[in-house]
């Protein structure tokens, strides 16, 4: 554990232990701390907004949580909060207090603030924020967080010798999970390896970035403090929330709205598809926002890969994609923004990529087949015989009257059949269905479908593909109902039996 350094008259207790210290004397400039939790991440902020308001004179550190009462709690009171560390300041007179804010001696200050909703960035829309500190980012939608770093910013400020090159600065901590997070690991984690480096382009903020990866066993004051909590973390009933939470594991997203999706089962290597199997092909347009574009083979017999997956029949293949995202300057994708190209490039794009098969037909998000004063985006797609063909796609997502739920489709095929093989597979070059599709959450006011502020365009054109093809999953023997006493089927004849005639005693 190092010891921090403090103003001479007067020391308070500043100890981090060494992935905390890593963070506070890095060169980079926008740093995502955590994965588990117990990391020590509030902690370190805490320490870091005292230690360097000491050390710069006029320094404006705004430190968020999304609610207002979780900022309260988790860092203003409490053993380690803000009025414990700095008790003694406040008495000797080096720091005043004042409700969400903190002043110190020499003109620095702490600014404690929430940002519930994305409407609410706009209350600092004039702030000059020199050191912005944002706890459990997830909890964050890329909207607000994209505002808050563009008020990063430092004039006039007279930096220490030690600190000139690393401010202004963004610390953020999080954990797996929550609306942020797809953004949050396309941002810092995907691509990239843990402690590295790298300066991002202009348009997306032009700092240096790292990830630096934190685990329960990083903070060793947490064993000594609450020897429990590790068990507790274990025994969160969840498997799912267990290993994001205990071992910071992004790939694993408690409250996901597809938590049937399992790598293991859903994903499989490439290989030749057999000749006579239907093919087809489903999208969902987008411009501003990212396209999304699936070919599909339907699995005629049982099949059995040659990496192990046996394929029942009926199975959906989704053997290749093409996805409108934009990327940065390093190959980095720009979580949910398209690439603006035009209707008719879209089309001979997607032509272009049929390639050799026959495809049977293709679905196309119904919006784009509506006319207002020209040709359809439909229509613009097949840019006079050369580009791609579409018919409406059954644009249902949850169940009404009389429909079927796409969701449920889509769902269902994931679960699999009585014998628990799935009837939706990707091969692993998917990699933008397997990216978005498993972080889509639910809507917390329409709990059956999903939350549309999320990149979800894999999955409205995976949607689309399952109600092409409608199926119905079998409950497995053990759920079939039994006959009650006094029913007893009985042998039917061939004809009867197709028709669906039942008959009892």
């Amino acid at each position: 554990m190092a010891r921090l350094p403090v103003p001479a008259d007067a020391e308070i207790r500043a100890e981090l232990h060494p992935k905390q210290l890593l963070a506070f004397n890095s060169s980079a400039t926008e740093i995502l701390y955590g994965g588990a939790a117990g990391g020590g991440k509030s902690h370190l902020m805490r320490l870091a907004a005292i230690v360097w308001c000491s050390m710069i004179p006029g320094l404006q550190v705004y430190l968020f949580r999304r609610l207002r009462d979780d900022l309260i709690k988790n860092h203003m009171e409490g053993p380690n909060g803000f009025r414990a560390l700095l008790a003694g300041w406040v008495l000797c007179g080096f720091v005043d207090i004042i409700e969400n804010e903190i002043r110190f001696w020499n003109g620095s200050k702490i600014f404690l603030c929430h940002c519930k909703d994305e409407k609410d960035r706009f209350k600092y829309q004039g702030a000059e924020i020199h050191v912005l500190l944002i706890d459990e980012l997830t909890h964050f939608t890329e909207v607000i967080y994209r505002f808050l770093r563009n008020r990063v910013r430092m004039v006039g400020i007279t930096l220490p010798p030690q600190y000139v090159g690393k401010f202004p600065r963004i610390i953020c901590g999080a954990n797996p999970g929550h609306v942020g997070h797809q953004f949050v690991k396309t941002t810092f984690i995907d691509g990239v390896q843990p402690l590295q480096i790298y300066r991002t382009p202009p348009d997306e903020g032009g700092m240096l970035r790292q990830y630096i990866p934190a685990r329960l066993e990083d903070n060793p004051s947490m064993a000594e403090q609450d020897p429990g909590y590790e068990a507790r973390l274990s025994g969160l009933g969840s498997e799912a929330l267990v290993r994001a939470m205990r071992d910071g594991d992004w790939d694993i997203i408690e409250g996901a709205f597809f938590d049937c999706f399992d790598r293991k089962r859903h994903v499989v290597k490439p290989f030749t598809l057999p000749a006579h199997w239907l093919r087809f092909r489903t999208g969902d347009w987008g411009s501003a926002k990212p396209f999304s574009f699936g070919w599909y083979a339907v699995v005629d017999d049982d099949f059995l890969t040659p990496d192990g997956h046996l394929l029942p029949r009926g199975c959906l293949v989704r053997y290749r994609e093409w996805y409108g995202i934009k990327t940065d300057g390093q190959g980095k994708y720009k979580p949910n923004v398209g690439l603006k190209m035009s209707n008719e490039a879209i089309g001979r794009g997607v032509r272009l990529r049929d390639g050799d098969d026959t495809i049977a037909y293709a679905k196309l998000d119904p919006a784009c087949f509506s006319v207002s004063g020209g040709p359809s985006i439909a229509e613009q797609m097949q840019a006079g015989g050369k580009g791609a063909t579409f018919t409406p796609a059954d644009n249902t997502r949850v169940a009404g009257r009389g429909a079927i739920s796409g969701w449920s489709q889509m769902r269902d095929r994931l679960i699999g059949d009585e014998d628990g093989r799935p009837m939706l597979v990707f091969f692993d070059i998917c990699i933008h269905a397997l990216r978005t599709i498993p972080a889509l959450m639910h809507d917390e006011t329409r709990p059956e479908d999903l939350d549309t502020s999320a990149e979800d365009h894999a999955a409205d054109e995976v949607r689309y593909a399952c109600n092409s093809r409608p199926w119905v999953r079998k409950p497995p023997e053990a759920e079939r109902p039994k006959p009650k006493p006094g029913q007893v089927p009985l042998p039917l004849p061939p004809a009867a039996a197709k028709s669906g005639v039942r008959i009892r005693v």
